[in-house]
């Protein structure tokens, strides 16, 4: 049984179609890439798997863990082990970092029958992550996402999926805005929680991030349908080719 199955997923926005007959098949142990145009259904599809709201499902299924999903609250889809790495994190004034962190730990940990970590426990193992994605522990302090700077934003979105250890994590474009020394920790961190247990949606305009990331699947997608999958060296194609290519192969 597949970790994720979508079949023939169809959405729309105030009436207006994003994704159209989407089907997608992901096996624990797998990374899988969506790459696009601008415009194309990329975060869409992200966005319905965890249930964000303001999309309509025109048909289709989406089934985790042997689950439909689209039944289930966003909190419930979250705690089932689904986790969204979002392209724009949003700042969250007067909640600090490591308020944040503790309280959703605990709440997964809660929904999979275990006690809560101690405080000594959570901050050791907080400044373990962070550190290992060249944090400094100050950050933890701070208030979540203000101020942040692009890179550290991404970085610390890679930092709740390594603390929070979910089966399917959705990153949207987590490479967005890095320089080439911040990819490469963000790499690090996402290569730390690829297991056999687990599996990656990548999404991304670009191969770049890839370099890193080596994914088992590339899919690409123009107005709001996979087109073509392949392997990795697909996502080479497209750097070199554009998406006009593959869209009238």
């Amino acid at each position: 049984m597949s970790l994720l199955e979508i079949t023939d997923l169809s959405a729309s926005v105030n009436g207006n179609t994003i994704l159209t007959g989407v089907s997608l098949s992901v096996n624990e142990g797998e990374v899988h890439a969506i790459m696009g145009p601008n415009g194309s259904g990329k975060s869409t599809l992200s966005h319905v798997i965890a249930g964000r709201e303001g999309y309509d499902i025109d048909s289709g299924t989406v089934y985790f863990r042997g689950e439909d999903v689209l039944n289930m609250e966003p909190e419930d889809r979250a705690l089932s082990g689904i986790f969204l790495g979002f392209q724009y994190p949003i700042e969250i004034p007067g909640v600090s970092n490591m308020e944040f962190l503790k309280t959703a730990v605990d709440s997964h940990r809660k929904a999979d029958g275990e006690e809560e970590m101690s405080a000594v426990e959570f901050m050791k193992f907080a400044r373990e992550v962070a550190s290992s994605l060249e944090l400094n522990p100050d950050f933890l302090k701070r208030h979540l996402n203000v101020g942040f700077s692009g890179g550290e934003k991404k970085r610390n979105e890679v930092l709740q999926m390594l603390m929070l250890n979910p089966k399917l994590a959705l990153l949207d474009e987590s490479d967005s805005g890095l320089d080439v020394d911040a990819m490469k920790v963000v790499a690090q961190g996402i290569n730390t929680f690829r297991k056999e247990s687990n599996a990656l949606l990548l999404i991304t305009h670009y191969e770049r991030l890839l370099e890193y990331v080596v994914p088992d699947f590339v899919h690409v997608f123009v107005d709001g349908s996979i087109v073509k999958s392949g392997a990795a060296s697909l996502a080479r194609e497209v750097e070199e080719n554009g998406y006009g290519w593959v869209a009238t192969e």
